[in-house]
């Protein structure tokens, strides 16, 4: 169900009642029965009528029983529902603001970027009790492996690991109707042909093929046109033009001919996969947004029932060059965390700048 759907159908008392779900969830972990919430409300509702509450919102797939006669939990919905709609994010206290920038200003006076920023993914695993990530600032290095995993319908994670070992990923737009397929394709065509270029000189290469590839269709449809063997009908949507034959009967007597229709569909073929690929790799280059990754949401970490906050650091030019933040389980304090990990990610920006 969609979020403004989900908020049409909650209202004020089920969201107290799915606030208070998530708050214990992430506070200990463990269910909470209606009894316990009724006792907590201060709207002095029965626990006949929380019951009732959470049968609708157990309904509207926000939470679960995990077994018979047990109190409710939120679903990877319900939390993602509560961090998009109902969490207020809250302020760093300054303790937190001076430990992040000492701890960044003091290593950056000495050290390489490289180190300051490990020290990030230090300081920030020391403050949330979870795992620091860090991905390094975007380097022109060979790549060793490449790989496109689809995140949601409109984007993917690319991982990049360069041929000194350093990996990087980066959330890219997926461009309409590219399927899990054609990622997968792209990624295994790319680690085939392209291994130790960087994403520029493969994108550099394609482009060279695709031109080739390009002009050897001209000349084959011109000589095809020309014998009278086809035509071609262009389309208004921007597809390849449609190839009408001629003479289907002569093509039996006509070898050459038939091999020249035949490598021009191998080639408008060919010429579309490598369009998809030149796109996916212009994409890659950049990076993109805060984004909060719940569960399966994150294909990297879902069988571990992690997720992932993060946050992009940028340089003078206000390009996006990193990435950092944090791994975790699903029951973390994202109120406490998101601020953390973006004003983390301003500090860096601004050592950059």
């Amino acid at each position: 169900m969609r979020l403004d759907d989900l908020l049409r159908d909650v209202d004020e008392r089920s969201r107290d009642i799915f606030k208070h779900i998530v708050d214990s969830y992430l506070t200990s972990g463990e269910p909470v029965g209606s009894r316990n919430i009724a006792r907590a409300l201060p709207s002095g509702l029965s626990a006949a009528s929380v019951r009732n509450v959470m049968s609708d919102l157990e309904h509207l797939g926000l939470i679960y029983s995990p077994h018979t006669s047990a109190g409710r939990l939120p679903t990877q919905e319900g939390l993602r529902f509560f961090v998009d709609s109902i969490m207020q994010i809250g302020a760093l206290d300054r303790q937190e603001r001076q430990t992040i920038e000492k701890n960044i200003q003091n290593t950056s006076e000495s050290a390489k970027l490289d180190d300051v920023l490990a020290e990030v993914g230090t300081v920030l695993s020391g403050l949330t009790g979870a795992a620091g990530l860090v991905l390094v600032k975007k380097q022109s290095r060979g790549l060793k492996h490449i790989e496109f995993v689809r995140l949601d319908e409109n984007r993917a994670l690319v991982i990049l690991v360069t041929d000194n070992g350093d990996v990087e990923n980066r959330v890219l737009p997926l461009p309409p109707g590219i399927t899990q397929s054609a990622l997968t394709q792209a990624g295994n065509y790319l680690n085939a042909l392209l291994r130790g270029h960087t994403l520029n000189e493969a994108h550099n290469d394609l482009e060279k093929l695709y031109q080739a590839g390009k002009e050897e269709l001209d000349s084959l449809t011109k000589k095809v046109v020309k014998a009278g063997i086809a035509s071609f009908v262009e389309t208004a949507d921007g597809a390849p033009p449609t190839m009408i034959v001629r003479g289907r009967s002569n093509l039996l007597e006509n070898l050459d001919a038939s091999h020249d229709l035949s490598r021009i569909k191998q080639l408008f073929d060919d010429l579309e996969a490598k369009k998809d690929l030149m796109q996916l790799i212009k994409l890659a280059e950049d990076g993109d947004g805060v984004r909060i990754f719940i569960g399966s949401e994150n294909s990297l970490f879902s069988l571990s029932g992690s997720s992932l906050v993060i946050s992009p650091y940028r340089d003078q030019d206000e390009r996006v060059v990193g990435v950092l933040g944090i791994i975790g389980p699903t029951r973390l304090n994202y109120a406490r965390i998101v601020p953390m990990v973006d004003y983390t990610a301003q500090l860096v920006s601004k050592m950059l700048k």
